[in-house]
């Protein structure tokens, strides 16, 4: 892909860009339970605010629960290649550590079984960490921390596709 966009530029005046935005902005998100009803649910991990304090209400947050998951539901499948977390940034930014990404079709076991695209060994508090991978095809994304009692907090998810677009270069 790198020799036919350098190609591109340089001799047709064309340029690739990246065509879709965040998949998972505004789509709809569930998760394994809700630890405050009011202020955690899973659609504040896909409003767009990466806002790191759990206290302004824009982070996710389960109970502490056996194997705690959270899902968006993109709509249809996609070629997944990029999801990106942000965690907690006030306390316990060590909850993260040990969650898998996983991406796929089937709603078994919540998502939790879909294929791996990733694992998360720990993310700082208050970052937000972008995970590449190979292009894994799935319509459900999810964040999973699988064989432990835990409480599961996002405080926003970015799902993007390798998509391109050529346009010519102003």
């Amino acid at each position: 892909m790198a020799i036919y966009v350098w190609f591109l530029t340089l001799f047709t005046g064309l340029c690739v860009t990246d065509s879709r935005g965040n998949l998972a902005l505004g789509a709809t998100a569930i998760q394994s339970s809700t630890h405050n009803k009011s202020q955690t649910g899973a659609q504040n991990a896909v409003d767009g605010n990466r806002n790191s304090l759990f206290s302004l209400g824009s982070c996710s947050h389960t109970n502490a629960d056996r194997d705690p998951w959270w899902r968006v539901d993109l709509g249809e499948s996609y070629e997944v290649t990029r999801v990106s977390i942000t965690n907690r940034g006030d306390s316990v930014p060590k909850r993260i550590n040990g969650a898998q990404i996983r991406i796929g079709n089937s709603l078994e076991n919540n998502g939790n079984y879909n294929e791996l695209a990733a694992y998360v060994e720990s993310i700082p508090a208050g970052v937000t960490k972008t995970f590449k991978f190979k292009p894994i095809k799935g319509r459900y994304v999810n964040i999973f921390i699988p064989g432990r009692n835990k409480h599961l907090t996002l405080c926003e998810g970015t799902v993007r596709e390798e998509t391109y677009k050529i346009v010519l270069c102003s």
